[in-house]
């Protein structure tokens, strides 16, 4: 199959934006991508907008009503088969802090389903647990009676219980035991992720040394900048080991934070959605970790626990790349300048953070995951392995 578009955007480092372009593809693999006229007729012409790599969202807490902790095999496919209307093509279901016993009950559950289970939608690259490993002061929307500290025999109950399937561990490095937990992880080949955490600087960079690699919803759950006490947030800007999930819905960051974060830590920025079940769903009662949060009317606002605070977002990662290139424009970047950035952000970073260099780039060797984006950058259709998914 042959594609043309005005732009590809490969995400590849430093690669520019092919203008006009297209790509190859043979089965379920890119073979070629190039600028100019294609090496044949074209399949598929794209009138308009920008061809992409498929998007990767590393934190998807559920969407579609479906809360991933508690739904079942068919709830799954159909926040797989339906997330493609939004560009993301892969992604780490989120499980949010639980008793460590219904965490491994859930893990062992997911377990018997999902291996060998193909969708015809996003793949599924893991589990992402955020908690129950957390600091009590940064809970945010997380059951308090349920965090617990990291003891190694809890850590192993639940890699057990998830047979391959845990990916990623958000933790609170300060609390008791959290530097062990980084480093028994790190060992098991899961990538850690500093979150929901009061950690000073020395303790993320301590985490770091351990085996960290990210930090889970940047200048969210964790402590301001301070002038002479960085925190989470400006460890996670100035450490070259770390890479920062962004909740970019102009709510859970101010814009201009959010081009600081990308001038700061040029390609270390992951745009996640943090997407609850209320995602994609009208206004109405919803569950968060089986807590009720409520999603208010209006386009793109989040939704709120009982007592008014931020419980995940109702955010798509096509809008994310949106709003990220809207404040990257408002801050000096004028006509689309941070595209390329932010596209990246949400398909070749992730995809890189996660061990998954086959994904979240349109390069030869690469899976057929392509993602057209309008000219007003919402998913117009979506390939996977090829194969259109979208509409």
């Amino acid at each position: 199959m042959i594609i043309t578009a005005p732009r590809v955007i490969t995400a590849l480092p430093g690669a520019p934006v092919l203008e006009p372009g297209y790509v190859v593809t043979a089965g379920d693999r890119i073979t070629d991508v190039g600028q100019g006229p294609p090496p044949g007729s074209p399949d598929v012409e794209l009138g308009g907008g920008v061809l992409v790599p498929g998007l990767v969202d590393l934190q998807v807490n559920g969407y579609f009503g479906v809360e991933m902790q508690a739904a079942e095999p068919d709830g799954w496919a159909t926040v797989a088969e339906r997330l493609p209307g939004t560009g993301c093509t892969a992604f780490l279901p989120t499980f949010i802090t639980a008793p460590v016993k219904r965490l491994a009950t859930a893990l062992g559950f997911v377990a018997e389903f999902v291996p060998g289970r193909r969708w015809r939608g996003a793949r599924m690259l893991g589990v992402h647990l955020e908690g129950p490993f957390i600091s009590p002061a940064r809970r945010g929307a997380h059951n308090p009676d349920w965090i617990v500290p990291p003891a190694p025999g809890a850590i192993g109950e639940l890699l057990d219980a998830g047979a391959g399937l845990v990916r990623l561990v958000t933790l609170a490095p300060e609390v008791d035991g959290g530097l062990a937990a980084a480093g028994q992880l790190a060992g098991a080949g899961v990538l850690v992720s500093v979150g929901h955490s009061n950690a000073t600087a020395a303790q993320v960079a301590a985490a770091a040394g351990a085996g960290a690699r990210m930090v889970t919803h940047l200048f969210n759950a964790q402590p301001s900048i301070k002038s002479r006490e960085p925190g989470v947030a400006g460890q996670a800007l100035a450490d070259p080991r770390l890479t920062s999930g962004l909740i970019m819905d102009t709510h859970h960051v101010a814009p201009a934070n959010c081009t600081l974060a990308f001038a700061a830590a040029p390609g270390r920025v992951c745009l996640v959605t943090d997407a609850a079940a209320c995602a994609g769903m009208p206004p109405g009662e919803y569950l968060l970790g089986g807590e009720p949060i409520t999603l208010p009317p209006g386009d793109g606002v989040p939704p709120r626990r009982a007592d008014g605070g931020l419980a995940g977002s109702a955010l798509r990662i096509d809008r994310a790349i949106a709003n990220m290139v809207a404040a990257l424009a408002r801050s000096g970047n004028p006509n689309g300048a941070g595209l390329a950035e932010a596209v990246a952000a949400a398909s070749r970073v992730p995809a890189d953070l996660i061990g998954r260099p086959d994904l979240g780039r349109i390069a030869p060797g690469a899976a057929a995951d392509l993602v057209w984006l309008d000219d007003g950058l919402r998913t117009a259709a979506t390939w996977i392995d090829g194969e259109r998914v979208y509409p």
